[in-house]
């Protein structure tokens, strides 16, 4: 049976490969993207299915209630998946405010309706609400572990996952949350580490590796994601949280060495520059849980998805010319 699917933050990084990835899987689905078309949002990415009809788009912001109010009012979704989310760290910790606005507010507005319409709701979050398992640790995220993030970003995505999870325990209402751990692969706004240091080592600037570079980072193609979130909002195992990674552990120092050997450019372009503030030494997901409940499992290695993500890149250099500035 079709149902109408609205996905918030559709035109970013993550979720745009989520709506192509639903509009191919199910085309009878009437999908209607939401999304505020901040700096990294991009139509571009979503443009050749809102030609073909395959998806709506509607621009807004999850932070304003009413508009989200009369949104669910009028459309009668069956399905909200919230994509929608500032996401980098060192701009939350520039300017905090904005993230407390759309990952705490935006979510609570998202869920006061959806709750009044009776909508399932699934909400994206992140491996960082758990903060930091720390130098030489051999441990990983469980869905048991306690959350405690460690930098503005986190910790408004974990205050988010708060009060998703209080909607199912007072209301009754049908949510999951899923967090996963660093995705890579098309449509990845360059200000992210592997497009960001694409871009520079293609044109053969510097690239700014944070302290001592041996932060570690799980990795995961995001079409592996795309298929976790629909696994999980497909089943009617409410309440529930699942943890996604791909057991692709690297220092940020082996992913800039690999994009420079893809490139055939010098380990001579590596500067390393004073550390962030609150930069977490190690993120590690557990996935067993979803692998044993919801029989998901990655279907793409790192050494596919990675080259499938270079080429994606040099294939489109234009693409990412357009967004920097």
């Amino acid at each position: 049976m079709s149902k109408k699917v609205l996905i918030t933050g559709g035109a970013g990084f993550i979720g745009s490969n989520y709506v192509h990835f639903h509009a191919d899987k199910y085309p009878s689905d009437k999908i209607v993207v939401l999304d505020k078309l901040t700096y990294a949002g991009n139509l571009d990415n979503i443009n050749s299915l809102l030609a073909s009809n395959k998806a709506t788009f509607v621009q807004g912001d999850i932070a304003d209630q009413k508009f989200i109010a009369d949104l669910f009012a009028k459309e009668k979704f069956d399905t909200v998946i919230n994509f929608a989310a500032e996401t980098h760290v060192d701009r939350s910790i520039i300017d905090p405010h904005i993230f407390v606005q759309t990952n705490i507010l935006g979510t609570h507005n998202l869920l006061l309706a959806a709750r009044d319409n009776k909508v399932r709701y699934h909400q994206i979050s992140t491996d960082e609400v758990y903060g930091d398992l720390g130098t030489g640790s051999k441990d990983y995220f469980t869905e048991h572990t306690p959350i405690k993030p460690n930098c503005p970003y986190a910790a408004s995505k974990a205050a988010a996952d708060v009060l998703v999870s209080s909607y199912f325990e007072t209301y009754g209402m049908p949510i999951t949350i899923s967090r996963c751990s660093n995705n890579y692969g098309p449509y990845q706004f360059p200000e992210k580490l592997i497009p960001y240091f694409f871009r520079l080592a293609s044109e053969g600037k510097p690239l700014p590796v944070y302290g001592d570079g041996l932060n570690v980072r799980d990795w995961l193609y995001v079409i592996d994601h795309c298929r976790a979130i629909d696994q999980i909002v497909q089943s009617t195992k409410y309440g529930e949280v699942y943890n996604i990674g791909g057991h692709n552990e690297f220092t940020n120092l082996e992913i800039t060495r690999n994009i420079l050997r893809f490139l055939g450019k010098s380990e001579d372009l590596i500067t390393y520059v004073a550390d962030r503030k609150a930069h977490d030494r190690r993120y590690a997901m557990d996935p067993s849980k979803i692998e044993r409940e919801l029989g998901w499992a990655p279907t793409v290695t790192f050494e596919q998805g990675i080259q499938k993500t270079f080429e994606w890149y040099q294939a489109n250099a234009e693409w990412v010319k357009k967004l920097v500035k």
